[in-house]
């Protein structure tokens, strides 16, 4: 692949459906690759954690990507679901780590405030802004949606960087 495009794996962890998008950047344009998501129907946690990494290793393999980005865990009320959701991100990171991804870590309000403009977004906003932004002809289902813009976030939040960087170093 073309040094100037860079292939973005997103990841929105979850126990029970894990969401998966992957974009293609060439410069400012970003584009659509896939997305989808997992779903465990597994009945025990350690069971479906090693699912969430089989596939994710599988699509991995599948597409090469050459960057990844995963949401961050939020804080819940209820602590069971949290611990849950932070195993279910361990098993999405070690399938990134497995191929040497460099990993970006963003909060769902970051991820909201890069695609929506607003960081307590809803998911229907997430969604079509999703559609609007790699021009979709369907709108993803909401786990592969968040994936997308989790995708969509470090695209920008990179490109961003890159600006600041190239800014410093002129003066």
């Amino acid at each position: 692949m073309d040094t100037s495009q860079r292939l973005i794996i997103g990841i929105d962890p979850g126990s029970r459906i894990t969401g998966y998008g992957i974009i293609l950047v060439k410069g400012s344009l970003q584009s659509h690759i896939a997305h989808g998501h997992i779903r465990c129907q597994q009945t025990h946690l350690c069971e479906r954690l090693y699912h969430i990494y089989e596939k994710l290793a599988g699509i991995i393999t599948e597409y090469q990507p050459n960057e990844a980005a995963i949401e961050q865990v939020f804080t819940c009320h209820n602590h069971q679901s949290a611990l849950k959701l932070g195993q279910a991100r361990g098993a999405a990171m070690v399938a990134v780590a497995r191929y040497a991804l460099p990993l970006g870590e963003y909060s769902a309000r970051q991820v909201k405030q890069a695609v929506v403009g607003y960081g307590a977004a809803d998911k229907l906003q997430v969604q079509h802004m999703v559609r609007a932004i790699l021009k979709l002809t369907k709108t993803p289902q909401a786990d592969a949606a968040d994936a997308l813009a989790i995708a969509l976030c470090h695209a920008n939040t990179r490109q961003s960087h890159a600006m600041i960087a190239s800014a410093l170093a002129t003066k």
